[in-house]
């Protein structure tokens, strides 16, 4: 039994459709958390584990697995661990294979005082997912929410518990939480009721107990942070996962689901991303264009291997949802050509935009001036992720004007983490109105004119949560307040200035609902420049 780290960003990464219902009860996650128990199936073996009801093997799914596949089993268990752990969160990945009927589930457990009392998870196929304490037969809800339930489909569960408060996660996002004193200590579960499902990663955390192997690396999970004063632990990153602003609001699934087209010329791409049906759109080439494509909703756009994009004009998100935008290099977007910028997002919610390279025409002194990376009127729950942006003036601007408060204030919900920020002499990014917009992991470097540029700006009452960043030659590595434009909130922490001036800070920031993980800054240049950009993963 280890713990297999390419799947730790699975915690954020891109679930089905989980609604904006979080009940929330505050708890904070144990800091000195041991690793009480992990297991990926990878020896071949689910030893550790024993069983009641159902048909459990280990399979290859691709990578070994624990399956369960009788449907036709009333309640089907795994159990591991012990009887007294105590506060622990326990997280697995659960794919449903099959439902024998209405009202079925599968799930995870924890705090198991017998086979029929524990807290339970459920993935039902009522498209929900429920917090339950389980006795018996009688069942009592402590919170859920609605989602989207589809057999073949991926989702990270995760319950924690502690003391009293017990809390339910999925794709890293909170669906609900309680108080019940039930059940004190107890064992994990993998459970299915008249369902077959796969089940693989599954890890326990915690400070009750002792560890039934010894820890093999650091905590896979984090728990959200409940304030901006106090930093997650930290362990390498995520290269793969969705983090961030984009895991809430239920989600961002981009063109899963849906059928797939490569396409090769402008034309051909701007008619595969029209409309609202998913799909996945390949480019493959650098495509060169004059006029800018406009990404209807519930797109993945995807570049084919590292040189895969546009030159000569961007991506418009206008008026949609659910965007997926990767691995693609987008250059000399000229002024003019739509927004002039290589992505631009208006009025556009959850939006994914990750492993991209953004640049500017440098030969041009006008259109050196436009935007790599806006996000306007009233965009919402963005996630920027493993990206280059170099050699540009204004890189990335979060609300474009002071007087546009009514439709921006309560929007504008961004996650900046591991981006490259080259040569980009100012709005990396530039923040109106948006609360919390969250930069993290960030990689700042200026080797052109260092005398000329900031770095993160916040303005018009936005707040801006800056931590463990790696700024290097940045003269003024963040501003309140920018312009003519009135000064914002900016929380900063655990940063590192290299050859750099000091932080503007000012007021607070608002929490930040999601789970994510914090690298420490020293680490950020190697990691992130290794990381970022395109080519990092498959089109």
């Amino acid at each position: 039994m280890r713990l297999r780290h390419h799947h730790r960003g699975a915690l954020a990464a891109a679930g089905a459709g989980l609604t904006a219902l979080l009940l929330a009860v505050g708890m904070t996650g144990n800091a000195a958390a041991a690793t009480l128990f992990g297991d990926t199936f990878d020896d071949g073996n689910a030893d550790g584990w024993s069983k009641s009801g159902g048909d459990w093997s280990v399979v290859t799914d691709g990578s070994p697995a624990y399956r369960q596949g009788n449907n036709a089993s009333e309640l089907a268990r795994a159990f591991a661990g012990q009887t007294g752990w105590t506060d622990y969160q326990v997280q697995a990945r659960v794919k449903p294979l099959s439902f024998n009927g209405a009202n079925r589930l599968v799930g995870l457990a924890s705090r198991s005082t017998s086979s029929t009392k524990m807290y339970r998870l459920a993935l039902a196929n009522t498209n929900r997912a429920e917090l339950q304490m389980v006795n018996g037969s009688q069942i009592s809800v402590l919170g859920s929410a609605a989602l989207t339930v589809a057999t073949g489909t991926w989702y990270t569960l995760r319950i924690e518990a502690s003391g009293s408060t017990i809390r339910g996660f999925v794709n890293g996002a909170q669906i609900a939480a309680g108080t019940d004193t039930a059940y004190a200590a107890g064992r994990i579960v993998l459970v299915t009721a008249y369902a077959s499902a796969i089940f693989d990663d599954v890890a326990v955390d915690g400070a009750g107990g002792t560890p039934t192997t010894p820890p093999t690396s650091s905590s896979p999970t984090v728990s959200p942070t409940t304030s901006p004063t106090t930093p997650p632990p930290t362990s390498p990153p995520p290269t793969t996962g969705l983090v961030g602003w984009a895991t809430q609001n239920g989600g961002t699934t981009g063109g899963a689901g849906g059928g797939t087209v490569t396409v090769s010329d402008p034309a051909a791409l701007a008619d595969a991303v029209e409309g609202d049906v998913a799909t996945t759109v390949r480019v493959n080439g650098n495509l060169t264009c004059s006029t800018e494509i406009r990404v209807g909703s519930n797109k993945t756009v995807v570049g084919v291997g590292a040189g895969s994009g546009l030159t000569g004009c961007g991506l418009n998100l206008r008026d949609a949802r659910n965007i997926v935008v990767r691995n693609l290099r987008i250059a000399k977007v000229r002024a003019g050509v739509g927004n002039g910028d290589a992505i631009h997002l208006d009025n556009s919610t959850n939006v994914w935009i990750d492993h991209n390279d953004l640049s500017s025409d440098t030969t041009s002194g006008t259109d050196y001036y436009d935007g790599l990376l806006d996000v306007t009127h009233g965009s919402n729950f963005v996630t920027v992720s493993w990206n280059r942006l170099h050699d540009h003036v204004k890189c990335s601007l979060v609300g474009h004007s002071d007087s546009n408060s009514g439709e921006d204030t309560g929007r504008l919900k961004v996650t900046y983490h591991h981006n490259v920020f080259s040569n980009c002499f100012q709005r990396n990014p530039r923040v109106r109105f948006g609360n919390p917009v969250h930069v993290f992991n960030n990689y700042y470097v200026n080797t052109a004119n260092p005398s000329y540029s900031y770095g993160i700006a916040t303005t018009c009452g936005a707040g801006v949560l800056v931590e463990g960043n790696s700024f290097e030659n940045m003269t003024d590595p963040t501003h309140v307040g920018e312009g003519s434009s009135p000064a914002g909130n900016l929380v900063e922490r655990n940063n590192l200035y290299v050859n750099s001036g000091a932080p503007q800070t000012a007021g607070s920031v608002a929490s930040i609902p999601y789970a994510y993980t914090l690298d420490a800054a020293s680490t950020v240049k190697a990691t992130v420049t290794a990381g970022a950009g395109t080519g990092k993963i498959s089109g």
